[in-house]
């Protein structure tokens, strides 16, 4: 055989690699509304910078006549590129070959590209489409699941990790993407469960659909799997690449800072007026985050789970930052298990990858009750505390309204090692509101009273009283807990020079083997 023949060879098998399980079953993936692996890492990397590996790997298995029916690639395209000119490493998994069902060979190039990303310090970014664990290949199938759990585990605060669910994903393969940072879904073609409607249907006698037990809006709303819905797979592409523009390489650098054109002392009075005169009427946060970050752009994450606390990403003078915020505009803004957990592992993910912290309160309190005691509020909330606490980030929490009692203190307070504190004159920093601090403070004299009237006046009183003490963010600044009450027009301009002044922070904690978080 000539040297042309063996290039013509190589040619061939190239091109037979990328038909995947071939021309019938790309026609039915694209008649699903779904595009193939290949597809996919076209649109995600920059053009003509993919470098694939293990074209040529097939599985090993000999039961079932598997023998006789061997792939290019076995079921995954892996390789390396670059998104706006930065390294990421991807895995697409190929739906087309045997149901994109994981092998041996395929958990394998999983393995080695994770492995290649952790060397080099760049992003991982896996596109999930897989009818689960291969069958024909048992214990060899879940040991190689393992090897990539292993890997997810490890790779966890090193480089960032970015799990999109293009399609199916159930069983033992929703734990890789669970052990990821970001999960997106789409709301049609995607879902993800440990165990599908039939099993469910036979264990517990419950008659469930795909969608309403592990489709997207379902992990996007109620469980919070999906940090991102999206509508199909071109919005969650173009999403991917945006999220990265807020990321470092890995957790040795920073986050890349870009040219901003927005003054940084742009004034927005609209703020000032945004704060209701009636403490109990509710206005959205968002207006306020939108107001003072860069150009208005603000990248929510959960923006379907526990709508009372806001996450997202957004830039100050070109500098990317994590926004946490409490939304009075959805069940007044308070703290229940859902938003603590959510936000505490959203200000993890920034302390993990020196992302600056940016916390606007507005917060009345812990949501009451058994529902809430029994779900274990006093865990979840104490993550939130844990994560803030915990974070050597710089961290500017502004105070915009309430901040009572031990919702106060999880808000990262001065005492959790806030670097700067500042408060409008409109925030309220009290143990409780002035209804409930006069029931406890004057209760005795209270049940004294009999006439309506007597009492409502007394009650207005001392209520008054205790607005004038408390229902302001004077002695808070007495006392050092706030560095400055800012007029609210001016807040972009404040952030930004103290994230200037934190550039050079230094912080180290403990030495220690890890954290015991309350989880």
């Amino acid at each position: 055989m000539s040297n042309q023949d063996k290039i013509n060879k190589l040619i061939d098998l190239r091109a037979e690699a990328k038909l995947g399980g071939g021309e019938k079953r790309i026609e039915a993936q694209h008649k699903k509304g779904k595009f193939t692996s290949r597809e996919r890492i076209e649109m995600l990397l920059d053009e003509g910078s993919f470098e694939e590996f293990d074209m040529f790997v097939t599985h090993r298995c000999t039961n079932f006549g598997m023998e006789k029916k061997k792939f290019l690639g076995d079921g995954v395209v892996t390789g390396r590129g670059t998104i706006d000119g930065r390294t990421v490493f991807v895995f697409s998994q190929d739906f087309t070959v045997f149901g994109g069902s994981l092998s041996e060979t395929f958990a394998q190039k999983i393995c080695k590209v994770m492995d290649m990303a952790m060397k080099a310090g760049a992003p991982v970014i896996g596109i999930n489409d897989s009818g689960g664990a291969r069958i024909q290949e048992g214990v060899t199938s879940l040991a190689g699941y393992a090897e990539i759990f292993e890997r997810n585990i490890l790779a966890s605060g090193v480089i960032p990790q970015i799990s999109a669910i293009f399609g199916p994903c159930a069983g033992g393969a929703v734990y890789s993407p669970a052990l990821t940072d970001f999960v997106m879904m789409t709301e049609e073609n995607s879902y993800m469960f440990v165990t599908g409607p039939k099993v469910v249907k036979t264990v517990t006698g419950e008659d469930i659909s795909i969608d309403d037990l592990g489709g997207g809006k379902v992990h996007a709303q109620k469980s919070g799997v999906a940090h991102f819905l999206v509508e199909d797979e071109d919005e969650g592409i173009l999403l991917i690449r945006k999220l990265l523009e807020y990321l470092p390489q890995n957790n040795l650098e920073e986050p890349p800072i870009t040219e901003c054109h927005d003054p940084i002392d742009r004034l927005e009075d609209a703020l000032n007026e945004i704060i209701p005169d009636n403490p109990n009427q509710p206005y959205d946060v968002k207006d306020v985050i939108h107001a003072i970050v860069d150009v208005g752009e603000f990248l929510e994450v959960h923006r379907n789970y526990a709508k009372n606390i806001v996450t997202g990403f957004a830039k100050f003078d070109g500098q990317p930052v994590g926004i946490v915020a409490n939304q009075p505009n959805y069940l007044a803004g308070v703290l229940d298990v859902d938003a603590s957990r959510k936000a505490a592992r959203f200000v993890r993910f920034l302390d993990a990858f020196n992302i600056p912290i940016i916390t606007l309160v507005d917060v009345p309190g812990f949501l009451p009750g058994s529902g809430q005691e029994y779900a274990g509020i006093i865990i979840h909330g104490a993550k939130l505390m844990f994560a803030y606490g915990e974070a050597t980030v710089p961290k500017i929490t502004v105070t915009l309204r309430k901040s009572y009692g031990g919702a106060h203190d999880v808000m990262s307070c001065k005492q959790l090692r806030g670097d700067l504190n500042y408060a409008w004159p409109s925030a309220e920093i009290a143990v409780m509101g002035a209804s409930g601090a006069v029931e406890v403070l004057h209760g005795r004299k209270l049940a004294e009273i009999t006439d309506p009237e007597e009492r409502a006046a007394y009650v207005q009183k001392h209520e008054d009283e205790y607005k004038a003490n408390f229902a302001n963010p004077y002695q808070a600044a007495s006392y050092g807990y706030i560095d400055d009450v800012i007029e609210p027009r001016n807040t972009r301009f404040r952030i930004v020079r103290g994230l200037q002044a934190l550039g050079t922070k230094k912080l180290t904690n403990p030495p220690k083997k890890h954290s015991n978080i309350p989880l």
